[in-house]
């Protein structure tokens, strides 16, 4: 029988991904909510899929999404209203008899008293749980598509670096295996009612990060350790909204601290595929920071 999965923010870094290895799925039909449908047009290529536009604001589009949906991969934007919009989404899907939400959360979500990040994801969570709904979170570190995001362009004109974290060692992880094990959960059993830490197979400090993109892209990339003041200072400058500059400086200063989280097996362990490691990731993306 047919199962239709919702996927929400079907076309960020980690909804993309899942959208496409649930589509080569049997007997799962895919349903890409997108904020904008133009946006989703690259989506329509791939089977099975089903585009729906879903604005929050508008309760009947989230109505139209949700309906007839058996589960729900609940992705929401990094912004400071995610957890008003989560909570909307977590009641339509109860109102519309979701029967499993599996939710993309962030490492440290169930850390006292923790940070911003963490808090907003663990509020989602504990609204999730109260709906009663049978759920799976995901909780993974830090993504190595960000350093293609946000790194590549002072990588490719000045061969530098910058990142506030001092020696503190982060267990990136590939999107793509994020999406793996967001797959193994929707269509797998014995997941509900289980939180996931994800993570790589290693942690780097941004020194080994550097020397990775070194050997990748063979030219010299140098390591910056840039001050919290001066990292502050940069992303005003940008015109950053506070709250973002806010919840990216307390995760770096965690990081600097040395509490970034341990690489661990989870993601081989869930789907017995080993996660794919820095140098895979950056051989693969190579040219961007060429």
């Amino acid at each position: 029988m047919q199962q239709t999965i919702l996927i929400t923010g079907a076309t960020g870094t980690v909804g993309r991904e899942v959208v496409k290895q649930l589509s080569m799925i049997d007997g799962v039909r895919v349903r890409a909510g997108v904020h904008s449908l133009i946006k989703g047009e690259n989506l329509r290529r791939l089977p099975d899929v089903e585009l729906v536009e879903m604005e929050f604001t508008d309760p009947e589009s989230l109505h139209a999404a949700f309906t007839h949906a058996d589960k729900v991969f609940l992705i929401t934007p990094f912004t400071d209203g995610q957890v008003e919009m989560a909570k909307k989404l977590v009641d339509e899907a109860k109102r519309t008899d979701v029967k499993h939400i599996v939710k993309l959360s962030a490492m440290g979500a169930d850390a006292e008293p923790g940070i911003q990040l963490g808090r907003w994801h663990r509020e989602i969570e504990d609204h999730i749980k109260q709906s009663g709904i049978p759920y799976t979170f995901l909780r993974p570190s830090s993504f190595m598509q960000n350093l293609e995001d946000y790194n590549a362009q002072s990588v490719k004109q000045e061969g530098k670096l910058y990142m506030p974290i001092g020696d503190g060692k982060v267990p990136y992880i590939d999107a793509r295996d994020i999406a793996t094990v967001a797959v193994e959960v929707l269509t797998g059993n014995g997941h509900e009612g289980k939180a996931y830490d994800l993570t790589g197979p290693e942690a780097l400090n941004g020194t080994e990060l550097a020397e990775a993109l070194s050997d990748a892209t063979g030219k010299s990339v140098t390591y910056v350790d840039v001050p919290d003041d001066a990292a502050r200072q940069g992303m005003q400058q940008q015109q950053a909204p506070e709250w973002f500059i806010n919840a990216f400086m307390e995760l770096s200063s965690v990081q600097r601290a040395g509490h970034g989280g341990q690489a661990n097996g989870t993601v081989e362990e869930l789907t017995g595929c080993k996660p794919h490691n820095i140098r895979q990731f950056l051989e693969q993306c190579k040219d961007s920071f060429k």
